[in-house]
C-alpha cells in the first residue's frame, strides 16, 4: 500500500505539472508560443513574444503549481523527503512532458524554483537572489537556471547528508541541461535572445 501511495503521488504531481498556463495565454492572446520565438510554453518564450505582464502570470503559475505539489506529497507522505523531492521533480518533468501537447512543453526553470521553494523556502530565497544577480550580469536568462539547477541538488543532498536526495533532484537537472541545448548553442553563435533586448521589446508580437 505505500507503494502505491508513492506511485500515486508522484503520478498526481506529474498530472499537475502538465497544466500549461503560457497554452492558456496563447491560446488568449492568439499567439501560438510553439511556433513563434523559441517555441517554448514557458514564462521566458511569453516574455519575449508578449510581454512582462503575461510573463509574470505564467511565471507564477509555474512555480505555485510545483509548490502544491511538493506540499501535497508532504500531506500524503509527511517525514519522507525522498518522496517529496520525487514529487517535486515529477511536476517539473510534467511541465516539460505535458502528455496532451505530445511532450512538448517548457523548460521547467520556474517549476524548479517552486520545487525548492516547497523543500526549503529559505534556501531557495538565497538560490532567488542569486539567480537574479547572475541573470543581470550575464542578460541571459538560461545561466541563471544552469546556476540553479546545479547548486540546488548539491546543497540539498549535502544539508540532507543523502547522495540519494541529490541524485533525485539530479534527474530534473539533467534533462533540464538537455532541454536547454539550443540556448546554449545560441549564446555561443551569438543569436540568443537575452534579457535587455527582450526588455526592449523588439521581438514582440504586434497585434
Amino acid at each position: 500500500m505505500i507503494i502505491i501511495r508513492y506511485g500515486l503521488v508522484l503520478l498526481l504531481s506529474y498530472l499537475i505539472g502538465c497544466s500549461s498556463m503560457a497554452l492558456y495565454v496563447s491560446k488568449y492572446k492568439k499567439v501560438d508560443l510553439q511556433k513563434a520565438g523559441s517555441g517554448n510554453l514557458g514564462a521566458s518564450n511569453t516574455m519575449i513574444l508578449l510581454g512582462w505582464k503575461p510573463a509574470i502570470i505564467v511565471g507564477l503559475h509555474d512555480i505555485g503549481k510545483a509548490v502544491l505539489a511538493v506540499v501535497l506529497a508532504k500531506l500524503f507522505c509527511p517525514d519522507q523527503l525522498l518522496v517529496q523531492a520525487g514529487a517535486g521533480v515529477a511536476c517539473v518533468l510534467g511541465h516539460m512532458f505535458p502528455f496532451y501537447l505530445h511532450f512538448k512543453g517548457g523548460k521547467g526553470f520556474a517549476s524548479y524554483l517552486g520545487m525548492t521553494f516547497a523543500l526549503n523556502w529559505k534556501f531557495a530565497l538565497v538560490v532567488m537572489v542569486i539567480v537574479v544577480i547572475v541573470t543581470l550580469i550575464s542578460d541571459y536568462i538560461v545561466v541563471g537556471t544552469v546556476t540553479t539547477i546545479v547548486i540546488v541538488p548539491a546543497y540539498m543532498g549535502y544539508a540532507n547528508r543523502s547522495l540519494l536526495l541529490a541524485a533525485i533532484l539530479c534527474i530534473a537537472t539533467a534533462v533540464m541541461l538537455y532541454k536547454h541545448r539550443d540556448n546554449f548553442s545560441r549564446i555561443l553563435n551569438g543569436t540568443e535572445v537575452g534579457l535587455r533586448r527582450a526588455n526592449r521589446g523588439e521581438l514582440r508580437v504586434k497585434k
